[in-house]
């Protein structure tokens, strides 16, 4: 028998209080109690990056951390960044650079590229390059994806 506690935490923008195993991962709860299945589970490990979420604005591998970890934080997943709008620009680039191909690192890579162009909004290409690879892709061989995020940052730089 084991006992659940209960998390509270504002997910997506909205204030949610759950009852959660002391062991979920993050990821798990994510996925199986309220729904958002745009973060995947790839490795398990935190090595591949499918799984990543934001937690108070910094990117974290959902699978490394607990749901009670969670307990009083701002939770952002691929779903709560699309819907804001703040990233559009972001998504429309990587279908128009080719940069997502069977999907399923596409909201990490995403979540990566946002902390990245909030952070080092001047970010150089090879930066670009180092920032992303802690997120594996088998399909678009990274140079889509890079080119993606080189084109945003480009673009808001020169809207700024």
């Amino acid at each position: 028998m084991t006992n659940k506690t209960t998390i509270q935490m504002t997910l997506n923008g909205q204030l949610i209080q759950a009852e959660v195993e002391p062991r979920q991962h993050l990821v798990d709860f994510l996925r199986e109690d309220q729904s958002l299945t745009g973060s995947h589970l790839g490795c398990e490990q935190g090595a591949c990056g499918a799984c990543t979420v934001k937690m108070n604005g910094q990117i974290v591998r959902g699978c490394l951390v607990l749901a009670v970890q969670a307990d009083q934080a701002t939770i952002e997943t691929i779903e709560g960044i699309s819907t804001s709008g703040k990233y559009q620009d972001l998504q429309k680039a990587f279908l128009q650079f080719n940069a997502l191909q069977c999907g399923f690192c596409t909201s990490g890579m995403l979540l990566a590229a946002t902390e990245l162009i909030e952070t080092n909004p001047q970010a150089t290409r090879s930066q670009v390059r180092e920032w992303i690879s802690g997120n594996y892709c088998r399909c678009t061989g990274y140079q889509a994806i890079v080119d993606a995020i080189c084109h945003v940052l480009e673009e808001r730089l020169a809207h700024a």
